[in-house]
């Protein structure tokens, strides 16, 4: 229960209003003495909303936030809204209401809209300050890419500094990785190891000739991400669906296979680089052999936006395509929850790691954390999964043996920022609020 009456609650709400709508005045004025009133508006608003943003989480909601501020994520939303409705809503307004009608629906109506979006945005609060708090689980990608990635992800398994990493069976290195991951195992045998099907690139572990239209000259994959998602947009009769899906079969009972001969006995827990173990004509295909195959989970890319970030941060992804990644495969994650549950599959409670993919150290890192520590457990799944792709200096050129993708990847320097992140990650829940 929430220590605070409905009529102090109304009372602070329309003194918080009565104070955005004085900042609103104000800033008009001012700023209408030096831009065009069509510019001036906007920023006025802008400022009255950061005002009631403040005013609502420090004073209206204070118990529900504790006195810290909403996430940024709220203030955008009001905004948006507000001048959506306003410059909607004038022009969407029958002609035969009365005139003062009118005027009390252009007032009221985004009163009320803001109402329920600070009321959502005090629930998103208390959620987080009250929730149940659950230890994410730490997993490194790539095992078997190269010796680099090999020396970090085996160091920090043995530092205690991860949960479990995914194994490429088609990297140059998966033979050496997964003979020293079994050896750790023995001392610890929570450490998980995932098949990290791959599809986009590296050797085929099929024979070539029986996959002709997923490798090159070489025998290597090449199949891109998007080949693959435009693949599953034709029609399941279609020619080329029905002859590469036969394919795909092939290829994924080989590296199944392969992932066993390598030690991965037992229940097989699966993902794919690049996540290509989403797209659903790959994850139809992986979904039919997983009784016979012994497949008992499969990631899921479910991340949270993160709250606390510098602006900078958000600048990254948008930059980097981060944010598109994360939209596609917050989507085809969405798709396969229901797929995975009518099959009895489990999969993680909640991930991060594909909104900043490729540099999640530093500030991303840490609110990936305390992010998915705040999310609680769900029945049927496992832990929320932190991922992230650390490497020691690569010495060698990948593209020589079929990984022309992950090349500028792996020699990238945030593989040895992310080692040094995760080597300094505490196993406790960061408390502060974001």
């Amino acid at each position: 229960m929430i220590p605070r009456s409905l009529s102090t609650r109304l009372s602070l709400y329309g003194l918080v209003g009565v104070g955005a709508a004085a900042v609103h005045a104000l800033a008009l004025l001012v700023l209408g003495g030096l831009m065009p009133l069509w510019l001036a508006n906007p920023l006025a608003f802008l400022a009255a909303s950061l005002a009631s943003y403040l005013g609502h989480s420090r004073f209206t909601f204070q118990p529900e936030t504790g006195g810290q501020r909403f996430a940024r994520r709220w203030l955008i939303l009001q905004y948006v809204v507000n001048l959506t409705v306003s410059g909607v809503l004038p022009l969407a307004l029958p002609g035969w209401l009365p005139s003062g009608a009118d005027v009390a629906v252009l007032v009221f109506t985004p009163t009320v809209l803001n109402a329920l979006i600070w009321s959502k945005a005090a629930r998103f609060s208390l959620q987080r300050r009250q929730g149940e708090r659950v230890i994410p689980l730490r997993h490194a990608d790539d095992l078997g890419l190269s010796q680099a990635a090999n020396t970090a992800i085996l160091a920090l398994a043995q530092a205690g500094q991860l949960d479990g990493t995914s194994l490429l069976v088609n990297g140059p290195a998966a033979a050496e990785g997964a003979e020293a991951w079994r050896s750790l195992t023995e001392h610890r045998p929570t450490l998980q190891l995932c098949l990290h099907l791959c599809l986009t690139e590296g050797p085929s572990s099929a024979v070539p000739e029986l996959i002709p239209d997923l490798v090159n000259r070489q025998g290597h994959l090449h199949r891109s991400f998007g080949s693959w998602l435009l693949l599953s947009l034709l029609p399941r009769r279609h020619p080329e669906r029905v002859r590469v899906v036969a394919q795909l079969r092939r290829e994924i009972d080989a590296q199944i296979k392969q992932f066993q001969a390598l030690g991965g006995h037992g229940s097989i827990a699966l993902d794919g680089h690049q996540h290509i173990h989403l797209v659903p004509v790959v994850l139809e295909a992986v979904l039919d052999r997983a009784h016979s195959a012994g497949i008992t989970w499969v990631r899921s890319t479910d991340e949270p936006l993160p709250t606390g970030l510098p602006l900078r941060c958000w600048w990254q992804a948008c930059r980097d395509a981060g944010l598109l990644k994360w939209l596609i495969l917050q989507l085809l994650s969405w798709r396969a929850r229901a797929h995975l549950q009518r099959c009895g599959l489990s999969t993680n409670a909640g991930f991060a790691g594909v909104l900043f993919t490729g540099h999640m150290a530093g500030a991303p890192l840490l609110a990936a954390w305390r992010e998915l520590s705040s999310l609680g457990a769900k029945a049927q799944h496992t832990a929320p999964l932190l991922l992230a792709h650390p490497g020691a200096p690569l010495d060698q050129n990948l593209a020589d043996a079929g990984f022309t993708v992950s090349q500028a990847f792996a020699a990238s320097p945030w593989r040895q920022r992310e080692w040094r992140a995760l080597a300094t990650l505490t196993p406790l829940p960061d408390q502060s609020s974001g």
